[in-house]
């Protein structure tokens, strides 16, 4: 459809998308803003009026603009044409935003930043808000959008309020410095990790602390740092001190032998740790990471993290299916639910000095480096209520649609004199869902996530001279299906836990 595209003019893609029946619009619409031709682009923009249309269709073509492989300055334009200076509904400023730090990101890396006003315009946007936002969720969307980016001269800012912000601030600041690669992850980074993992300025939620602790053991860890790390747990309470226990062992199998060689020396020698007492954590806490396929170039993984409370309610849950490929890793999808306040509902004590937490339970995911918007299940007690009276008993979908994910043409000149043309390009079609139900009267708390997508890759060689045409074509098709359920009965202690991760049959062709 998109190569059929590119060749149209702007009457032609007008017309397609205005007579189009409701139920393919949609599709229509993905498929011009992946075309990103002159005519497509002016067409979109003559077509959509975000006043009026529908809140799914204007969704769509945001996160296909955020999806884009190798997006233009055109379309990032249109982009933040459409937003600028209009009363919007809140999830389509706040998908909009992520959009925009989601194009600035790949301008950026395709060597574009300083050469496009439209990207300076972009940033601007960005953090003229983030200066201008005062509502905690405002902040939260623009350091998402800052994340991203990922522009390294934004670090700082970023920093600012992982240190000075509330806890949703500072977890979502602290969220978007973990995208940086190693590289820009420098000394002043870590210093200021350093000082909210161990509270030397003031006191963090403990899912604050734990990814400062994540941003240093995954980003060339010191000997020191893990130590000081593994020494601060004989200090916490069980389930913190369980879960950092195994990140630490995690991450030291997932660096360069040599490395964690020397660390689990300096940690195997140092008393304080090297001990019964030490490594007799008994909470239910956990974290792991395994394969699910392996072929000579490909490994794909499935990771989980369960953050418990001392009393069983889950805090913080985080599925990650990544892909690694020749030293590139991949982050295909992650998901994460997040429960606040649960244990003050059921009567449960606080631990000493610690504020009693709004009853709150939220969702976050990143699809293929680009963080969606959260979404919030429920906030407040009035609104838990609403929602366990009022529910449909449907999942939440979190993203669906079909992505343009490569997009390549080149001409390679050959040494006799004569030219090949290559072709390939990868489109994913792909529906996710989620779901988190609790009931008060069971006692009971599920999640589930389910994955469906279905990857189509079309690859085409063509010699082309006077005397002789030759062509070599491949498409290749997969489609997979991931489920992955929670359920948890805190109705009695200890708490029963059921996990469960179903994959389907992979049909490949």
């Amino acid at each position: 459809f998109i190569q059929m595209l590119r060749g149209a003019k702007k009457r032609d893609v007008l017309q397609l998308l205005r007579r189009a029946p409701e139920e393919t619009r949609p599709f229509l619409v993905e498929a011009a803003v992946a075309t990103q031709s002159v005519a497509s682009l002016a067409a979109l923009s003559d077509v959509l009026d975000f006043s009026k249309e529908p809140k799914s269709l204007l969704e769509k073509f945001l996160y296909a603009a955020a999806f884009s492989p190798r997006p233009s300055g055109e379309l990032l334009h249109l982009v933040l044409d459409k937003l600028d200076g209009k009363q919007l509904a809140p999830e389509i400023w706040e998908t909009g935003i992520v959009a925009v730090g989601s194009l600035v990101g790949k301008l950026c890396q395709q060597k574009l930043c300083g050469l496009q006003q439209v990207v300076e315009r972009g940033v601007e946007t960005i953090l003229r808000g983030l200066g201008g936002a005062k509502e905690e969720p405002e902040v939260v969307i623009y350091l998402l959008a800052l994340g991203n980016a990922m522009l390294p001269a934004t670090i700082p800012t970023l920093l600012e309020h992982a240190e000075d912000g509330p806890t949703a601030v500072t977890a979502a600041a602290t969220s978007a410095l973990r995208r940086f690669p190693a590289a820009h992850i420098c000394s002043k980074v870590k210093r200021a990790m350093r000082r909210i993992f161990h509270q030397k300025r003031r006191s963090y939620d403990k899912t604050c602390r734990l990814a400062a602790a994540e941003i240093l053991l995954d980003n060339h860890p010191v000997p020191m740092d893990v130590i000081n790390i593994l020494l601060a747990t004989s200090e916490m309470e069980a389930e913190m001190a369980t879960f950092l226990l195994l990140k630490v062992q995690n991450s030291l199998r997932d660096h360069h032998h040599h490395l964690a060689k020397k660390i689990m020396k300096d940690i195997m020698g140092d008393p304080r740790i090297n001990n019964y007492n030490f490594f007799s954590k008994v909470g239910i806490s956990s974290s792991f990471s395994g394969p699910l396929t392996v072929t000579q170039d490909l490994t794909s993984t499935f990771g989980l993290d369960l953050l418990f409370l001392e009393g069983g309610f889950l805090r913080k849950s985080v599925s990650d299916f990544s892909l690694l490929s020749h030293g590139q890793r991949l982050r295909a999808a992650q998901v994460t639910f997040e429960a606040q306040g649960m244990e003050s509902m059921m009567g449960e004590s606080l631990s000493e000095g610690e504020e009693e937490p709004e009853l709150m339970a939220a969702m976050s995911a990143t699809f293929f480096g680009v963080q969606l918007r959260p979404i919030v299940f429920f906030q407040g007690y009035t609104d838990l209520m609403a929602k366990v009276l009022l529910s449909s008993g449907e999942p939440t979908s979190v993203v669906r649609g079909n992505l343009l994910l490569m997009d390549h043409h080149q001409v390679i000149p050959l040494q006799s004199g004569l030219q090949v043309t290559v072709r390939l390009q990868g489109g994913l079609g792909l529906d996710i869902s989620a779901d988190m139900d609790v009931s008060i009267w069971e006692q009971e708390l599920k999640t589930g996530v389910t994955a469906r997508g279905s990857l189509a890759m079309d690859f085409q060689a063509e010699l082309d001279s006077p005397f002789l045409q030759g062509t070599l074509r491949s498409q290749t098709e997969v489609e997979t299906s991931i489920h992955f359920d929670t359920k948890l009965r805190f109705s009695s202690s200890p708490v029963l836990m059921c996990l469960q991760l179903r994959e389907e049959q992979v049909p490949y062709r």
